[in-house]
């Protein structure tokens, strides 16, 4: 019996490689492209909306960075620029989750002197999460997409 298991286990195993080692770059591109498009989808839908829909943005971007996670790619090239993604879209999920917490208390604030200095540092903070990732983030995102679009289109 277990003569019969020692066999199949590494074949199963090789076969399996082989599928992995056989898909060519242009698909793994491909499958890597749907699931950052599908974040970038996301956020470009959800732009300007309230706190809870920042907070479920902030979710979902998360279960992008799962999907990205799960993804397997062969192309050590392709695996640098899936960590990069990663790195983007968890930044982007932090900043609306902070900017959408902010906004939930900026909501609550009560129209007296303390409400107002709650809603000033609640605006404040939004600003300062939104402006820094708008800054840098945005700009390393567009910067990755260029990169990886160019390296996808080499044969």
């Amino acid at each position: 019996m277990w003569c019969k298991y020692t066999f199949i286990a590494p074949v199963s195993l090789s076969i399996a490689l082989l599928v992995t080692g056989c898909e060519n770059k242009i698909s793994q591109c491909q499958r890597l492209i749907q699931v950052v498009n599908e974040g970038n989808a996301l956020i470009d839908q959800n732009k300007g909306k309230q706190a809870i829909t920042s907070l479920q943005l902030s979710k979902d971007l998360k279960a992008i960075n799962t999907s990205l996670d799960e993804l397997k790619l062969a192309d050590p090239k392709l695996q640098e620029y899936k960590s990069r993604f990663q790195k983007v879209f968890d930044s982007i999920s932090q900043a609306i989750a902070k900017a959408g917490n902010a906004l939930a208390v900026a909501k609550s604030a009560e129209p007296s002197p303390s409400g107002r200095e709650k809603l000033q540092k609640a605006r404040n903070e939004i600003d300062t999460a939104l402006t820094a990732v708008a800054k840098t983030t945005g700009k390393q995102s567009d910067t990755l997409i260029r990169e990886m679009d160019k390296y996808c289109s080499q044969p």
